[in-house]
């Protein structure tokens, strides 16, 4: 199999596993929102193949000296995916969020060498080299997608306004790159807060703990647990921008006390998981962790490229 091929495969399992967890709050396949289920996940999940290939090569063009790192086009690699989510798909947006996080860890993954063991260190050097060489050209495309999907919660960046024509031109004529963008929002998104920080959620706490569960449990409740896991630590910025930081720090919280529980596969921890993802759905998706799952997903991936099979 093609390095790219492989590596595009990792991400998608990712995604399609983070879907099939019964993780509370989310679109499971019991449970999902009102005009968006579990099928619109799995055919965005399928539609994402060619363009985390497509970031692959050129990460592979990168470390074969054929491309430069601000030459693989971050942007518009992004821009692609979304529009080909959405011919495959009617759910609206479903995975945006976790297609701006896997995009550059394909191009890294391309970036690294992976023949014999997955190289952590050298992968997690180029994502950080990748986002920081993002361009202005990447910024106007993200915005572009941006604009045409209009995901819900999503706050403007202070002073870029998404839906002006004028930050589109502002971006151009003062060079501000997708990551100088990003910096800006990173205090109230955690997906831009990622990009910053060298993946701290994804790579220092998600995956780690992520791997130790798999070493206990089966997969379904490693996720679970991780997810929550992420979610005490990091309350979920799309609640945020939907309703407030103060209920979403209230809903990691909730999450902190059931990991606190230590078993959620005994009667009490059943009860309480059931109960938290009841409250989480009471308000149609204003409580959905959809940052969280995203965050997820990637770390899914992440876990697949060094090795873990389902």
């Amino acid at each position: 199999m093609h390095k790219s091929q492989f590596i595009s495969q990792c991400l998608q399992l990712g995604l399609l596993l983070e879907v099939s967890a019964k993780k509370p709050g989310n679109v499971t396949p019991q449970s999902g929102f009102e005009g968006t289920t579990f099928k619109h996940f799995l055919a965005s999940s399928v539609a994402c193949f060619p363009s985390f290939e497509e970031a692959a090569e050129r990460g592979i063009s990168v470390f074969e000296g054929k491309l430069s790192v601000g030459e693989i086009g971050i942007g518009k690699i992004i821009q692609n995916c979304i529009l080909d989510i959405n011919a495959w798909q009617r759910g609206g947006n479903t995975l945006l969020g976790a297609v701006i996080l896997c995009v550059p860890i394909a191009a890294a993954a391309g970036m690294t060498y992976l023949e014999e063991s997955f190289d952590l260190i050298e992968f997690r050097l180029n994502l950080k080299k990748i986002v920081e060489s993002t361009t202005s050209a990447d910024a106007v495309f993200l915005y572009e997608t941006i604009n045409t999907i209009k995901p819900g919660g999503l706050n403007d960046v202070p002073d870029l306004d998404l839906n002006s024509p004028e930050s589109k031109k502002r971006l151009i004529k003062d060079n501000i790159s997708l990551y100088e963008v990003f910096k800006i929002a990173s205090s109230y998104d955690s997906i831009c807060f990622e990009w910053v920080n060298n993946y701290t959620i994804t790579i220092d706490l998600a995956y780690p703990f992520l791997m130790e569960q798999l070493r206990f449990y089966e997969l379904e409740k490693a996720i679970v647990q991780t997810f929550l896991k992420v979610l005490s630590f990091y309350p979920d910025t799309l609640i945020s921008r939907k309703v407030g930081k103060k209920i979403s720090q209230n809903i990691s919280k909730k999450a902190a006390e059931l990991l606190q529980l230590g078993d959620l596969n005994s009667k009490l921890g059943r009860k309480r998981l059931i109960e938290f993802d009841k409250k989480l759905r009471e308000n149609r998706n204003e409580l959905n962790p959809g940052t969280t799952a995203d965050l997820l997903g990637a770390t899914l991936g992440l876990c697949i490229l060094s090795g873990y099979r389902p």
